[in-house]
């Protein structure tokens, strides 16, 4: 992309050549498979687990790879590059995983990270409900003290890894009349009686993923099983979505730069009218527009990263990194779809698989309305 990027050490790019070369051999080759059946299955995350590509930056006591933000970057750079879709691998490693990591205690976190390290302990985190979507101060779940028991009412939709996950860290009230401030954060085990998946749900992308509804009725799960205090759910949620906001930036920028290479590379070879398509004064102008903006969303995304690695990323820039990014792509891959004329609406290409895959990015992780609402508050 002709910038010269500095946010990555010799070790980052180590890891980069491993994570490539996983992807080619388990990855690439299920894809249509996985598109299929809407899940990955179970033993591409064993041996996910078993090449330290699961909790990147878990401590290594926990089992972890005791990396940094920069691994998580790499990673989701490479899994957009190889064009590969549906293992929830970061939603696991990278959003779930650092809840129990930082609200756990210390028991907690040595019943669930190791198998979560290893893949044998698929993660969820259950926020939206039907309704509520993106205001997760008026979830409805309900969380009932019995004694040294939590009796668990509600459903949940949208939840990736919903299918496949054995550990869901629940949003609930604990307290309902209270509001944000009656908020918990709540492990619970697929195992439990009275949990149960509902159907897999059909989205327009990401087809290999599997995102479920998830019900609870009359779920019994040990205090024990919260995660950090009763009613601090939503003060811990907050702590969180900034590294997940850059994790969803950090993929915008990678699928920008991915997908303007091979939309300059099928312009230059598709003929028409006696001329390569990239021969059109139009096509060289807009893919000009695109160049820039991908040099932009990129200078932004790796000066975001390294704020982070430094502890210093503020809700509001994350939220500028996922507006920004989320939003400039979303517009790109329509010019690139566009110029790549009825092949660009066909999904054995590329480019049409990023298309559809993408446009959730504005969705998850807070729309882009939450986004420029936040941003807005401290202008």
């Amino acid at each position: 992309m002709q910038v010269t990027r500095d946010v990555f050490r010799e070790d980052h790019e180590t890891f980069r050549a491993t994570v490539r070369r996983f992807l080619e051999r388990e990855c690439v080759p299920r894809q249509a498979e996985w598109d299929e059946q809407g899940r990955v299955d179970r033993e591409t995350w064993l041996k996910a687990g078993r090449e330290g590509l699961l909790c990147l930056t878990l401590p290594t006591e926990y089992g972890g790879g005791g990396g940094d933000f920069g691994h998580v970057a790499v990673m989701s750079e490479e899994i957009v590059s190889a064009g590969v879709s549906g293992p929830g691998f970061g939603v696991h490693s990278e959003i779930i995983a650092p809840y129990i990591l930082r609200v756990g205690n210390e028991e907690q976190k040595r019943r669930w990270l190791p198998g979560a390290a290893s893949g044998e302990s698929i993660l969820a985190i259950a926020m939206s409900e039907p309704g509520t979507g993106s205001d997760l101060k008026a979830v409805r779940t309900t969380a009932r003290r019995e004694g040294d028991e939590y009796v668990i009412n509600g459903s949940k939709t949208f939840i990736s890894n919903g299918l496949n996950a054995d550990l869901i860290i629940l949003v609930c009230k604990t307290d309902p009349e209270a509001g944000a401030k009656g908020i918990s954060l709540i492990v619970v085990e697929a195992t439990r009686p009275g949990f149960r998946r509902g159907r897999k749900l059909a989205k327009m992308g990401m087809a290999a993923q599997d995102t479920a509804e998830l019900f609870f009725d009359d779920v019994r799960v040990p205090v024990a099983n919260r995660l950090g205090e009763e009613g601090k759910g939503f003060t811990y949620l907050m702590g969180e979505l900034p590294q997940e906001r850059l994790c969803i930036a950090v993929s915008a920028a990678a699928r920008l730069e991915a997908c303007l290479e091979r939309t300059l590379s099928y312009v230059k070879d598709r003929k028409a009218f006696n001329q390569t398509v990239w021969d059109f004064q139009n096509t060289r102008f807009k893919l000009a527009d695109i160049k820039a903006q991908a040099v932009a969303v990129r200078l932004m995304v790796d000066h975001y990263i390294k704020e982070h690695a430094r502890r210093r990323l503020t809700l509001e820039e994350a939220a500028i990194a996922k507006l920004f990014s989320t939003e400039t792509l979303s517009k790109a891959l329509d010019e690139m779809v566009q110029l790549h004329g009825g092949y660009g609406y066909m999904l054995e290409y590329p480019v049409a698989r990023a298309f559809v895959d993408s446009r959730v990015s504005r969705i998850y992780g807070g729309t882009s309305e939450v986004m420029r609402d936040l941003i807005a508050r401290k202008l």
